[in-house]
């Protein structure tokens, strides 16, 4: 797995050594930042089920000004964390070892909380571990900046709300098995 494009172009990342996180593709991650490429420069990104970071850090490698990644997984944070430290960009990120719904809820409430203009989700696809989708969109959409975009990547398959909360799906783009929907407020 590398960054595909801007600054970091080339770099290695590390992937998980265990079952169970299944990391965007190269090729998945492309066509999400080719669709946001207008929206990159000085983004605050909050990446959810961030598992190896390698969203967030694209979006660093393309501009953003910042990224909070969000996983409850042990591993994956510290995962995270070598892949920020092996790409020299730690002091522009913020890792949240939270579930998601509980990380948005909490960011939320926070007095000195700034919006995201692109929020990532990227939540496993087994059904046994398969998130409360409809919660987790009406969350996203109460840390959104008032022109900003919810990517939801998710199996193709996947039947995926029109609406949720103040979000509507405007956007869905479908990549081998999986599909990104993207959602902005209406």
């Amino acid at each position: 797995m590398r960054v595909i494009a801007g600054v970091l172009k080339g770099r290695r990342l590390k992937t998980p050594t265990w079952d169970g996180l299944r990391p965007t593709s190269d090729k998945l991650r492309e066509t999400v930042f080719n669709i946001l490429a207008p929206r990159i420069a000085g983004a605050r990104v909050l990446d959810g089920y961030a598992g190896t970071g390698a969203l967030g850090i694209e979006a660093l490698s393309r501009g953003a000004a910042r990224v909070t990644f969000v996983d409850d997984d042990r591993r994956a944070q510290a995962l995270i964390a070598e892949n920020l430290a092996h790409c020299g960009i730690e002091n522009l990120c913020a890792i949240i070892r939270a579930q998601v719904a509980r990380a948005l809820e909490t960011l939320h409430a926070d007095p000195a909380f700034e919006p995201f203009d692109i929020v990532l989700l990227d939540p496993p696809y087994a059904p046994e571990r398969r998130v409360n989708l409809d919660a987790i969109l009406r969350a996203a959409g109460g840390i959104l900046a008032r022109n900003g975009v919810v990517v939801f990547e998710h199996a193709r398959r996947a039947a995926v709300p029109e609406t949720a909360g103040d979000l509507a799906r405007t956007r869905t783009v479908d990549s081998g098995d999986s599909a990104l929907t993207f959602y902005e407020r209406r």
